[in-house]
Formats: C-alpha cells, structure tokens, sequence
C-alpha cells in the first residue's frame, strides 16, 4: 500500500500558514478511514469520550450548535440526537471529511460544510453551543481560533472541547511523545503505508499547551472555565467552558 500523503509533520507544524496545508492534507488521506482508526488509536474508548462530551453540555431548547473539525459527524449526530430540534452545523478544513458526513447524513437539522475554524463563516454571537473533538490541538494559530470562538458564541453560551492533554514534566513529555509516536505511527502504517499519518499527534503535541497553559489562554480568551477533566488515565482532557 503506497499512501498519497508525503508531507513530514516536522516540517510543517511550527507554522500556521504550514499547520493549516499539513492537517488540510493529512485529513484528506486519512478520511476514508478515519473511524475505524479514532477507534483503534483510543483503543475502542473514542465513542465513549464524545458521548461524555455532549452528556456535559447543558439542557437547550432548539440551540444553534457548530461541530469545529467535524470529521466524518460523528459529533454533529450525537448533537441532534441530545437536542432534536436546532440548527446543527458540521465544519471540517477538509472536504473529502465533509463528503463522508454528507453521506451519513439523514437529519435535515443537520448540514455541513467545509471552514477554517479560525475564519468560521458565522455571524458574530450566533451559537449557543460550540464542540470540538481533536480540534484544537490541530488549529493553525490556538489564539487567532479561539477568538473566533469568543466572536461566534453567544455570551452565556458553552463550548466543549475533547483533546490529548500534554504531560507537565520534560521527561514524562518524552515518554508520551515516543508512546505516542509508535502508536499513532503503527496505524498511519497499517491504514495508509505511512507512519505520518496518525503518527504526526505526537508532534502537534509538542507545540500544545498544557493544562494549566491552555486553561490560561481560555481565560484570556474570555472564557470561564466550567470542567477540566481528565480521560483514559490522564492521557485525554473534557473542558466545558462558558462564554
């Protein structure tokens, strides 16, 4: 199996016009089977987390909700399952994940389509839920997205975000970085004949924050802090936050 994705994550991860070409390529090859290897990375726990994700959100009558990231819609769904009746809304960079939802797609409440989630085609205080799942670790510039977010989401309204928690200490940054290096990089090989793929969420880890890093730029950004919490023994974080 020869893959179609060529780039090296080291190359392209230290910017943001880089970050945004690197994950807009590598989501385009790792689409058709980007399920069935969130599955397989997590050790089956992925539907799991994002059921806790959208459990945590708070009661909504018809909410207007965006999915930044969306993948495939998996968190779109779970959406217009919890809430029923609302406008849900599906974003992904990348167009072959659009075209998958798209297809799985049987609920005219929801639609998607393809966005930056640093430029969301969305009028200022318009959503009264934002979810992200593997999203922000993967924005071009953390900053520039989350001041989208402030400018999109109602004030008062939720956002929730499920993502790696990068370890605090050098050496047990190390120790997830290689963990996470052989295990991602085992998949991208198995899935697609290239350890990049998948293998490249050790490296987007090394220029996310931490806990206490990220937790800071949500304030700073304007957001209340509502539950960090950890998952699969620390190696995942659920934030709710409150605009």
């Amino acid at each position: 199996m020869k893959s179609r994705f060529d780039l090296h994550a080291r190359d392209y991860l230290s910017t943001s016009e880089g970050k945004r070409l690197f994950n807009e390529k590598h989501f385009a090859e790792s689409a058709s089977r980007y399920d069935f290897a969130t599955r397989a990375l997590s050790l089956g726990q992925d539907a799991g987390w994002k059921k806790k994700l959208v459990a945590a959100l708070p009661d909504k009558r018809a909410p207007v909700c965006i999915d930044i990231a969306c993948g495939t819609g998996d968190v779109t769904f779970r959406l217009a399952d919890r809430y029923g009746k609302g406008e849900f809304i599906g974003m992904d960079l990348t167009q072959e994940m659009i075209d998958i939802a798209n297809q799985r797609n049987q609920n005219e409440s929801v639609r998607f389509e393809c966005a930056d989630m640093c430029q969301l085609p969305v009028e200022d205080s318009s959503v009264d839920i934002l979810t992200g799942s593997y999203a922000i670790r993967n924005a071009p510039e953390l900053a520039a997205a989350l001041a989208e977010f402030r400018r999109v989401v109602k004030p008062g309204g939720t956002l929730a975000f499920l993502d790696f928690s990068k370890e605090e200490t050098p050496l047990r940054q190390a120790f997830q970085y290689h963990l996470l290096r052989f295990w991602g990089g085992l998949w991208g090989l198995l899935l697609h004949g290239n350890i990049e793929v998948h293998g490249y969420i050790s490296k987007s880890l090394q220029g996310f924050p931490t806990p206490p890093a990220l937790e800071e730029a949500f304030r700073t950004a304007g957001f209340e802090i509502g539950v960090s919490r950890t998952l699969f023994g620390g190696m995942m974080r659920l934030y709710v936050l409150r605009a």
